[in-house]
């Protein structure tokens, strides 16, 4: 075939391509279109009726105190987890790229959170967060103040509790992927750059960040997705409570369309969410890549 010639799809391409052409219109398109659609509308479950109420959900859920509580705890969330996860990361990642002794068991052992169920995860740091729990009883007895009836309990303390366990479990698997990324990087700059006496901090500055920014990219953008959709640590954690402190925006779309059946308010603010989590990637993309320029 000439190599300037367009070469076009035949019948066995289509027929290849069909499943996964399927599933995106089946599980991707045809859910953002109805939802969009059920968001312009007051939809009534049981009845399957429903009626135009134009940008009427959406006014609404800027004047609902619930939703408004939900937007900020998720920001706080992905603010405060976000940083400390990417660096935990790169350490453990660079502690575990030289040349160390049982190597393989520190990289299963930070590695194997990630790998439990979330749901276990998070029974088991309900059990410790608890009144009377593990780590109610060390802050005993190293004197540091806690609340009485339990970290997830308190007003003060519920989130933060939420986002050190997330934290605890994600950073394993972002040190793989920055394991990987570092791994890549070809020994001789390194050999290089002691030969010109330079420090390690240095090394790890001029060599070693500017190799990991296509993987730092990558992570950020898809750490931030994760945690603006942050839901089951909630739901198994602590209902959204108290009062409202651990709401974040998925749950409230859970809860306003699965328990309480407001399907089109329901339906608003997760077009919200879809339309806050595009517009984040798309400034942490525009910003990191500007800086890598």
């Amino acid at each position: 075939m000439p190599p300037n010639s367009t070469q076009r799809l035949r019948f066995p391409d289509y027929f290849f391509l069909s499943p996964w052409v399927i599933t995106l219109i089946l599980f991707w398109l045809f859910p953002i279109v109805a939802s969009l659609f059920l968001s312009f509308t007051d939809y009534r479950l049981l009845s399957g009726s429903y009626s135009f109420v134009g940008f009427d959900n959406f006014a609404q859920l800027f004047r609902d105190a619930a939703f408004t509580k939900a937007i900020s705890n998720t920001f706080i969330f992905t603010i405060g987890t976000l940083p400390f996860t990417t660096c935990f990361a790169i350490l453990l990642a660079t502690f575990l790229n030289g040349r160390l002794p049982f190597k393989t068991f520190f990289q299963s052992v930070y590695f194997f959170p990630s790998m439990v169920s979330l749901v276990v995860v998070a029974l088991i740091f309900t059990s410790l967060y608890a009144r009377g729990g593990y780590i109610q009883l060390l802050c005993g007895l190293v004197g540091a103040p806690y609340p009485q009836e339990g970290f997830l309990f308190s007003t003060a303390t519920a989130l933060a509790a939420v986002m050190a366990m997330d934290i605890w479990m994600a950073t394993g698997y972002y040190m793989l992927l920055f394991l990987a990324a570092l791994q890549s990087i070809p020994n001789e700059l390194y050999e290089a750059a002691r030969l010109d006496g330079a420090s390690a901090w240095r090394q790890f500055r001029v060599i070693t960040l500017p190799h990991l920014k296509p993987m730092l990219l990558f992570i950020v953008v898809l750490n931030s997705i994760k945690s603006f959709q942050i839901f089951v640590e909630v739901f198994v954690m602590t209902k959204g409570g108290p009062l409202n402190s651990t709401n974040t925006m998925v749950y409230f779309v859970y809860e306003e369309g699965l328990q309480k059946f407001n399907i089109g308010y329901g339906a608003a603010a997760a077009n919200i969410l879809f339309a806050v989590i595009a517009l984040v990637s798309w400034l942490e993309l525009k910003l990191i890549k500007d800086k890598t320029a």
